[in-house]
């Protein structure tokens, strides 16, 4: 569950090589139950090691499962990476790549570009420091995406939200796009299992809600937004008996 809040911010988005700010007004945040993205914020600096201590590698497995079918990708949006360490693989395995990242915290943003400037590569990378469930590509933002990442961030959204985001993304996609997702599940699995899972993901609802202020509390029928707008799923992996799952999805 990655940090993009704040209903009503205004989109600032920066050039290639350059920091985009955050505004720091938040409007309506906790009205539609978002949170506040200084709250996310404040958790930029324990993210990765919070991680580490109840997943281990578990979330990076799922995040980088996919990479090498990306790496002939150009034009990547990349939506609630969090700290950017996706993003950072995915630079260094797709060496054509240029990519836009969408994130509501500000703090959220400087660590991937700070990875990304590590790596050589920060004038391959835009930032857009705004609400991703407002967000539309401009014109300005060159060819189509042939690739879209959200990995745990979708679980930040209602049914509607990722309804509403995958119909305003499609105009802007080119054809036989990729869709990369990773994020947690119900499987369907015997009852103990299923039970198990639901009684983790509550968890993690709880403790995103405390910090940040989320007030989503279940993770919406993605994979139903994803078909309603052409997409048809290519390859699925899970981790943790199900409860974990990273997915390519292709534009049809």
């Amino acid at each position: 569950m990655n940090g993009d809040s704040a209903l009503l911010h205004e989109a600032e988005r920066g050039t290639a090589g350059a920091e985009t700010g955050c505004p720091t007004l938040v409007c309506a945040a906790d009205r539609v139950g978002f949170g506040d993205p200084r709250r996310f914020d404040r958790v930029a600096a324990i993210y990765q090691p919070g991680e580490y201590l109840t997943f281990g590698p578990l979330l990076e497995r799922c995040r980088f499962s996919f990479i090498p079918n990306l790496a002939a990708s150009r034009h990547a949006l990349i939506l609630g990476d969090g700290d950017g360490r996706f993003l950072a693989r995915l630079l260094s395995a797709a060496p054509e790549l240029h990519a836009q990242a969408v994130d509501s915290s500000s703090a959220m943003l400087r660590r991937l570009r700070a990875r990304a400037t590590r790596l050589g590569a920060a004038y391959r990378l835009t930032t857009a420091c705004t609400d991703i469930r407002t967000f539309t590509p401009s014109a300005t933002t060159g060819d189509s995406y042939d690739l879209v990442a959200t990995h745990f961030f979708l679980d930040c959204l209602t049914a509607q939200e990722t309804d509403a985001l995958a119909l305003r993304l499609r105009p802007h996609l080119a054809p036989g796009a990729l869709w990369v997702v990773s994020e947690f599940q119900v499987p369907a699995a015997g009852p103990l299992r299923a039970a198990l899972c639901r009684l983790t993901i509550a968890g993690l609802y709880t403790a995103f809600r405390i910090l940040t202020g989320l007030r989503v509390r279940q993770i919406p029928p993605w994979r139903s937004s994803l078909t309603r707008v052409g997409f048809a799923c290519r390859s699925s992996r899970s981790w943790l008996g199900g409860l974990l799952v990273a997915e390519l999805w292709q534009m049809q």
